[in-house]
């Protein structure tokens, strides 16, 4: 079939649509963070990271020490795991991920952190073919709130990338996710295809395994009263809040009632209420 020159036209512009250009490398000594977006393919900078420092993250000492110093050797250009950091709501599961990233370049590694949305997993290897290009920096890449339903098909995406497909996870990456389930996915829905399946065993493995190919799980569970008043005590201390422990627990405890639950969320919301009211800037 013969086609005339504007058609051609209009069909190679059809492809550049569906074929979205590679995305420039960016100046990657321009920050320390960058988020990916997609439509078209950029890596934007953050000017500066909202987190805290990693001495106010109460009740979370084991994972803190074990992702530290899987990060280290990362940094250090060793080897190093994947992590998936699994449980509670509010118990600092993202919050580690960022302090520990600034624990790290406080070390002296210049180490970035990229943040990548879980819908926009369909893109990770070419987000990965960028940083493959800058083989001399370190990336810590993040993906936030991390889970699928029964008929999601991102994580054949992320799955590819843990496993390492032909050309392998790039040595200069590792990949950091949170989630509220330890195997990505609800639990109904684990034993709904278990009840239903001809072959139960292979009906989930395949999604189930997902976390498995992290080589770290690193568990977060709801934090005690004193673990929640020692949060509270910390902020104090870190941001010069003078008050009476007696009035701080009986203020404290009154919070967390209200709010139905007791995590590191809620004593920093408490915390921002009690620096509002007592007139100090955090």
């Amino acid at each position: 079939m013969d086609f005339t020159a504007e058609e051609l036209d209009r069909i190679a512009a059809a492809l550049e649509r569906i074929a979205p250009p590679p995305a420039a490398t960016p100046n990657f000594a321009a920050a320390e963070a960058f988020v990916w977006h997609t439509a078209p393919d950029r890596l934007a900078p953050v000017a500066e990271v909202s987190r805290v420092d990693l001495s106010l993250l109460i009740g979370i000492e084991r994972a803190r020490d074990i992702l530290l110093e899987n990060t280290r050797q990362f940094a250090r250009g060793l080897p190093a795991n994947n992590a998936l950091l699994w449980g509670a709501r509010g118990m600092g599961k993202s919050s580690l991920v960022k302090a520990v990233h600034a624990e790290i370049r406080a070390e002296g590694k210049d180490l970035k952190i990229v943040e990548l949305q879980r819908e926009d997993l369909p893109t990770l290897q070419r987000l990965l073919t960028l940083l493959r290009s800058a083989p001399n920096t370190r990336f810590l890449l993040f993906c936030d709130d991390l889970s699928f339903s029964h008929d999601d098909q991102h994580y054949k995406s992320l799955k590819a990338v843990l496993d390492g497909g032909i050309e392998g996870r790039p040595e200069n990456v590792l990949f950091y996710a949170t989630s509220n389930r330890r195997h990505l996915m609800p639990r109904d829905m684990i034993e709904n295809e278990r009840s239903s399946a001809i072959n139960p065993s292979e009906a989930v493995e395949e999604k189930v395994s997902l976390s498995d190919r992290f080589g770290l799980w690193l568990g977060f569970h709801p934090c005690s009263q004193d673990e929640y008043l020692d949060m509270i005590r910390g902020y104090c201390a870190a941001y010069r809040l003078r008050i009476a422990d007696e009035t701080l627990r009986a203020e404290a405890i009154e919070w967390q009632a209200t709010r139905g639950s007791r995590s590191g969320r809620v004593a920093w919301q408490f915390f921002v209420d009690l620096a509002g009211r007592h007139g100090v800037r955090i």
